[in-house]
């Protein structure tokens, strides 16, 4: 499908294209007790049980209190490796569980864990990449994401998008991250397109519409999920959407109304 003066369409990644988020929790959860026990699940149980005799509830609190800390997570690569600070999260939360000396080694099992369950259950879904094939037809996708760079890339690998997008930019990898124009226009540029020729699709208000809105883009779609909106968002964004999947019509929508457009410019003109 094409769309007039639609050239491209930016995608965000997390919990945008993939459920990152989810993936998080269900990865959270495996290292419980009361988790399914596949062989690297158990390493952890045993871990948490047999070696330092932890109970079910100190687990869960361990548990919680990480992923309370991803939550807040602000990370400088400039200081720290990312595997170096979400090891430090795991061992933080052990020591204010159970108390004592602190304990890296556990620490960095219980990480390495969590860190390749959440990248087994990111998948990008059938019917999103369906969609991100046809619309590859008549636009230029590009898949735009913050983060670290290492932890993002792992990301891209494990749910395989590669292939549906013309090209592929980390925020963790340039200058500045969105909400900044700047890394907007370099996506422009890698492209060849103008930024009133794209479109920046995102679950988050503060950098995906923020961002898109700043670097002057055609227009930004926002997908809220719960939509619950309140009548006060900002930044507003030009569309909302409740799924991926509707992105097309929303496309379509601008189609229309750039037809309408043209249509009664001719009008106008004729008179």
């Amino acid at each position: 499908m094409g769309v007039h003066g639609v050239k491209a369409v930016f995608f965000d990644l997390d919990n945008t294209l993939v459920d990152t988020a989810a993936a998080g929790r269900r990865a959270i959860e495996e290292v419980l007790p009361s988790s399914p026990c596949s062989s690297c699940v158990l390493q952890v149980i045993n871990a948490l049980q047999s070696k330092h005799h932890y109970g079910e509830g100190e687990a869960r609190v361990i548990c919680d209190k990480v992923q309370a800390k991803l939550l807040k997570e602000c990370h400088d690569p400039a200081k720290m490796c990312i595997t170096d600070l979400r090891i430090s999260h795991w061992e933080e939360a052990i020591q204010e569980t159970i108390g004592g000396e602190a304990n890296r080694n556990l620490a960095a099992e219980c990480y390495f864990l969590w860190k390749r369950t959440r990248l087994q259950n990111l998948t990008l879904a059938e019917d999103t990449r369906g969609m991100l094939t046809e619309l590859r037809k008549g636009v230029r996708l590009l898949l735009l994401t913050n983060g670290d760079k290492q932890t993002q890339r792992e990301k891209i690998e494990a749910c395989a998008c590669q292939p549906y997008f013309d090209a592929i930019v980390v925020g963790g990898e340039q200058k500045e991250e969105k909400p900044a124009p700047s890394i907007f226009h370099y996506c422009c540029n890698l492209l060849g397109v103008q930024p009133a020729e794209c479109v920046m699709v995102g679950d988050s208000l503060d950098t995906d519409i923020q961002g898109g809105l700043n670097a002057g883009l055609k227009a930004t779609v926002w997908l809220n999920k719960a939509m619950t909106t309140p009548g006060d968002i900002s930044p507003v964004p030009h569309y909302i959407i409740s799924s991926i999947l509707d992105l097309p019509a929303v496309l379509q929508k601008m189609e229309h109304k750039v037809n309408s457009k043209l249509g009664a410019d001719h009008v106008d003109g004729s008179s």
